[in-house]
């Protein structure tokens, strides 16, 4: 007897007699989640100009934040800010990849979740703006006056 919910149309890969591929696990599963963010965080650089741009400023900040005379929970911070600002617009990237999967005509909520995902990555940034001043700019400001 056949079964009336499926139709003859159905892939047999979706037949409940064919087993399912096995769950991969332990570190085998972490190296292939770690080359799907690196292929990710490859795509996002080719396709998004604002991600090259905030990548560009991560590679001088980072740096900076090793260097800088601040206590190890002031360093935390400078790199932790810059790299939320990363993640955030990773994640507005994908928010902006799958509106424009499901449809390119305007629609309100379109309009709607890539402008939520827009002001994310400017809450950010202003997170990172003043992490960076407040622990940095007393800093630079001394050593401007130094230099005078």
């Amino acid at each position: 007897m056949s079964n009336p919910t499926r139709s003859s149309s159905t892939p047999a890969a979706a037949s409940p007699s064919t087993p399912l591929p096995a769950k991969r696990s332990g570190p085998l599963r972490a190296l292939f989640a770690l080359r799907h963010s690196c292929d990710g965080i490859v795509a996002t650089l080719r396709e998004e100009s604002a991600f090259r741009q905030e990548m560009a400023l991560a590679v001088i900040l980072l740096p900076c934040a090793v260097l800088m005379p601040v206590s190890a929970i002031e360093r935390v911070l400078l790199i932790v800010s810059v790299l939320l600002v990363l993640l955030v617009e990773l994640l507005n990237s994908s928010i902006e990849a799958a509106i424009d999967r499901i449809s390119l005509e305007r629609h309100d909520l379109s309009k709607r979740a890539k402008d939520c995902g827009s002001a994310a990555v400017t809450m950010a940034l202003l997170i990172c703006a003043v992490t960076w001043a407040v622990l940095c700019g007393p800093l630079v400001y001394h050593w401007l006056r130094a230099q005078m």
